[in-house]
């Protein structure tokens, strides 16, 4: 029996229907009008990709929105002096900043220098720790998705034996944390993988909820997961590309072949991608809420 396909897409189409209700109703009651400012440094055209997409979205959420280029050769100094003009300017209540940056720039140094209140990427340290004692804060916007993804596809968590396949702090960490803690969503035990784990296939068989972001195509193949898992793939792998020059996508698990085992799957594309996208939008209406004293 083939699995239930959990579309991100549609979950991402419900989730900004709500905000653009949301949006509506700060502006005509409050006069409150959510601002996000996108600052992409150098012309990386996945970046152009990923910051043109984040705008298009908060544009028709009715947001106040900015891109802010600048060129590859800008001094650590300037961008940091820029990101402190935005942590002040009060027409912008969310502040991005396209990763990666040219290798000139400590990422670390721009990422500490957000205002974490503005931080609506949710990687500043302020916002991890909080994250991490389940204190209200921005939730990194691919692991927010993967939340709302497992909660409104209604899959069981409570007592799950959850399976994280990659270690990163913007997906592997940051997921794990959330599955662990007494929430809705949560609750699971978790286990993260990572290149050095021992016997992988030992403990993605285990899993009741499997989630996959290792950055490898297919690395993840049907004889290692169990009847009736639940799969999130968070990859995104370029392999090709069609007689027309578009990109062939596939994930880090063997769609094809795991569909047919899994008792629900997430797609790549359709799957995540749209989520984290979208959390963004939910992240910086809710600082503007908590900016303008509405929250």
């Amino acid at each position: 029996m083939a699995a239930k396909i959990i579309s991100g897409t549609q979950i991402a189409k419900q989730i900004r229907e709500e905000l653009r209700a949301e949006v509506a109703e700060m502006k005509d009651k409050q006069g409150v009008i959510p601002g996000l400012v996108t600052i992409l440094v150098g012309e990386n055209p996945a970046s152009i990709s990923y910051v043109t997409a984040k705008q298009r979205i908060a544009r028709d959420l009715a947001f106040h929105s900015f891109q802010d280029n600048q060129p590859a050769d800008i001094s650590e100094a300037d961008l940091l002096a820029l990101i402190e003009k935005y942590n002040h300017d009060p027409a912008f209540h969310g502040i991005l900043i396209q990763l990666p940056l040219p290798k000139h720039i400590d990422e670390g140094k721009v990422i500490y220098a957000v205002n974490p209140a503005k931080d609506v990427d949710g990687f500043h340290p302020v916002n991890v720790g909080k994250m991490v004692v389940g204190e209200p804060c921005f939730l990194p916007c691919t692991p927010h998705g993967i939340m709302e993804m497992l909660i409104r596809s209604e899959v069981e968590t409570s007592g799950a034996e959850a399976v994280i396949v990659g270690r990163s702090n913007i997906v592997g960490k940051p997921i794990a944390n959330l599955l662990l803690q007494k929430r809705e969503g949560g609750n699971a035990t978790v286990t993260l993988c990572h290149t050095r784990t021992r016997d992988m296939a030992f403990h993605t068989k285990r899993a009741d909820i499997l989630i996959v972001a290792a950055g490898r195509p297919r690395v993840i193949t049907a004889d290692m997961v169990k009847d009736g898992v639940v799969v999130i793939d968070v990859g995104v792998n370029r392999i090709g590309k069609t007689p027309e020059g578009k990109a062939i996508l596939c994930g880090d698990v063997d769609f094809d072949a795991i569909k047919e085992k899994a008792s629900a799957i997430t797609p790549v594309p359709g799957g995540v991608g749209p989520m984290t996208i979208t959390m963004l939008m939910k992240n910086t209406v809710q600082a503007a809420k908590q900016i303008s004293g509405l929250a």
